[in-house]
């Protein structure tokens, strides 16, 4: 079993449990369950830089990476800086997040919000949308094409974005529907972890262009940036490389300017 099939099979207990404290009445009740959501896809659309810049404090390919921080210090300094949205990682077990962080995270700034999670479950939607989420990863690596179809409809009536991540070929085949805004390609093997820019490069012709390309994993410099950007890509995921710094909002100011 490899650490991707693990986090599911946890995921799914997880989400059990949680259900079983916290009814969906309680979720609807969020005072963020009626606020309108902002759009990220049009936000990389109309970018320069493209930059979605992640709140992660640990994974499992880089045992920590930074503890250090709050999470109002690191989402208002990216924001700051001008990122374009905010990915939070909500997944504790493994990444050292939590739904917390995503409700922190949207009192504190005024850009698209992604809940990156392992979703599973319409259940884990609500809860985005509960915390303040403008949108949502789905990864095709986990998920059926009926699971794919179903989860990102009910997004899509709760008004929020949806933004999907492949891996391969196989993957974005079984993927591409109407209910999707965006296709981000993983450039780390979540079986192996191996990372490589060359997994956009390959996957991009293949993407309809109805859809804003994201790039994820593996991207620390402005060269990376600067090569995918021919292939149709527009939006950009870093996480580690901000977050291993001192100073996450200044790293990724200076990188934005640069850009």
């Amino acid at each position: 079993m490899n650490i991707l099939d693990k986090i599911i099979v946890d995921k799914k207990r997880e989400v059990i449990l949680k259900k079983s404290i916290i009814p969906v009445s309680q979720l609807e009740a969020s005072v963020f369950f009626e606020k309108k959501t902002i759009s990220l896809s049009d936000n990389l659309r109309n970018s320069t830089s493209g930059i979605i810049a992640e709140h992660k404090r640990r994974s499992p390919s880089k045992a920590e990476i930074n503890y250090n921080f709050t999470v109002e210090e690191v989402t208002k300094g990216y924001e700051t800086a001008g990122a374009c949205g905010i990915s939070v990682l909500t997944d504790g077990k493994y990444f050292g997040g939590s739904l917390d962080d995503l409700l922190l995270a949207r009192a504190t700034v005024n850009i698209p919000l992604l809940r990156k999670e392992f979703i599973v479950d319409e259940y884990q939607i609500l809860e985005a949308k509960a915390h303040g989420a403008d949108l949502i990863l789905l990864i095709a690596a986990v998920l059926t094409r009926e699971e794919i179809k179903s989860l990102s409809e009910f997004s899509k009536n709760l008004g929020l974005e949806v933004l999907l991540e492949v891996h391969n070929q196989e993957e974005l085949e079984k993927s591409i529907m109407p209910t999707l805004d965006m296709i981000g390609v993983n450039n780390r093997n979540l079986k192996t972890f191996e990372v490589s820019l060359d997994f956009s490069k390959q996957l991009a012709a293949q993407i309809p262009d109805d859809f804003v390309k994201v790039s994820e994993s593996g991207i620390s410099s402005i060269e990376a940036i600067n090569e995918l950007k021919p292939f149709g890509y527009k939006g950009f995921l870093i996480g580690e490389n901000f977050m291993k710094t001192d100073n996450a909002g200044k790293a990724a100011a200076e990188f934005i300017s640069k850009l």
